[in-house]
């Protein structure tokens, strides 16, 4: 693997990220060497923001979560790339250490722990953190998978070296419980249409057991608690929605 100078592509997907966008830009801005932004049509000011920077910004109708990022992957220039989603940033340390790695670069991948704020709570437990993502990678070496809408970078094959580095990426979730709510009906109707094409099954005990389970291990096994009321907010969510995905699932396949 090559340790001279290489060059790096930042990829973004948004929709509608007026609230978040300026900043996920303003963290890319000293770290990479060219900024793809591809946009779902957003109908409010992300466009306006992104053209204040200097961003190549693409409008591609949604394909869904995996195909849009694979798509913008295809747009970048550069092989080595740093993936982010139009709500979240790299924190100070995360740009150091990545800028470091221009002339350091020794894996095929690195992941990032990612660090989410909830209502205005930086929450340090439960499946929430570290939340580790690989988003920092050679895009010959790897791809967006998994099932929509919980996408994944993963490296093609066994031999593909992976490393960590220092620093978060900072994730602005939800500002409201409402908000949250409406989210997590909208995700579950997506993976549960993603499991039919799958041809996955939901029965009785899915619909009991894995939401129980999800909730224990976040709220439990995973300290959730110590994040307080959010903490348990979130605990909740996480048991509320492996519920609806199977239950939604099961409605799908009866439809069928």
């Amino acid at each position: 693997m090559s340790t001279s100078t290489i060059k790096l592509s930042g990829v973004i997907i948004t929709f509608n990220e007026e609230r978040n966008i300026e900043r996920c830009l303003q963290s890319l801005t000293k770290v990479v060497d060219e900024i793809i932004v591809v946009d779902s049509f957003s109908t409010d000011n992300t466009k306006a923001i992104c053209n204040r920077f200097k961003v190549k910004f693409i409008e591609q109708k949604f394909l869904g979560y995996i195909e849009q990022k694979n798509f913008a992957l295809k747009q970048a220039k550069y092989n080595h790339v740093v993936s982010l989603d139009g709500d979240e940033a790299l924190s100070e340390a995360l740009q150091k250490t990545i800028i470091d790695l221009k002339t350091n670069w020794q894996f095929d991948g690195y992941y990032c722990n990612r660090f989410n704020n909830f209502c205005g709570q930086w929450i340090k437990h439960s499946d929430w953190y570290p939340n580790k993502k690989l988003r920092v990678f050679d895009k010959r070496k790897g791809e967006w998978c998994g099932i929509n809408p919980h996408d994944n970078v993963q490296l093609h094959d066994a031999t593909t070296k992976k490393s960590y580095l220092k620093g978060d990426i900072l994730h602005w979730t939800y500002r409201t419980y409402k908000e949250m709510d409406k989210k997590t009906a909208y995700f579950s109707t997506i993976a549960a249409k993603a499991y039919l094409d799958k041809n996955k099954t939901a029965p009785l005990t899915k619909l009991i057991w894995n939401p129980f389970w999800a909730f224990f291990k976040a709220y439990v096994l995973r300290l959730g608690f110590l994040d307080g009321l959010n903490g348990f907010r979130i605990c909740y969510q996480t048991g509320k929605i492996t519920y609806l995905k199977y239950s939604k699932l099961r409605t799908l396949i009866k439809q069928r």
